[in-house]
């Protein structure tokens, strides 16, 4: 695997390196002593598959409060998207920073999220589909959200957008009192 940083710290793009045959491909998507030489968490206690209808779809930008802060590793299996993460550490020099990348099946890469980021994706398919492990078990008291078109992050969204969920529309804009995330 290739460890690829992003400006926002802590946080990487991992391509992985498939082993191609006539009868397909191999590749690892996780390994622990990789993970541990690069200063990453190894340790996930859930995996979660998600299918998006609808190219332009958005879902996201969710997180986590202390104590039940994630870490994700996302990996797109069907289609292609936009992975988005917008750092929400209360002390981090890229506070309220986004970065971008694409996710596809053809790619295979991943986005290896830190603790105190917020999470989403825009999908760039008609149909797409990700896998994610997470280092830490979901927590409805502690759930946190960036809403998708926030004036303070200005995300740039690759499509125009053709669907957000009621819910992440009802999130709060980030100047209208957003707590940051304290690790």
């Amino acid at each position: 695997m290739i460890f690829n940083p992003t400006p926002l710290k802590g946080a990487f793009v991992i391509d992985v390196e498939p082993f191609q045959d006539q009868r397909g491909f191999f590749t690892r998507t996780f390994c622990e002593k990789e993970f541990t030489e690069n200063g990453l968490v190894t340790k996930f206690v859930q995996a979660n598959h998600s299918g998006t209808k609808g190219k332009g779809v958005i879902r996201g930008m969710h997180f986590q409060y202390a104590p039940f802060c994630e870490v994700k590793l996302v990996k797109c299996i069907v289609g292609s998207v936009f992975d988005v993460i917008v750092d929400v550490r209360e002390d981090s020099p890229t506070f309220l920073q986004w970065f971008g990348a694409e996710l596809s099946q053809d790619n295979k890469r991943m986005m290896y999220v830190p603790a105190g980021f917020a999470h989403g994706f825009q999908s760039l398919s008609d149909y797409s589909e990700i896998t994610y492990m997470v280092s830490n078990f979901y927590n409805k008291d502690s759930e946190g959200g960036i809403l998708y078109n926030d004036k303070d992050v200005n995300i740039n969204w690759p499509l125009p957008v053709t669907l957000v969920s009621d819910k992440d529309l009802m999130i709060a804009p980030v100047n209208s009192g957003f707590k940051a995330v304290k690790l």
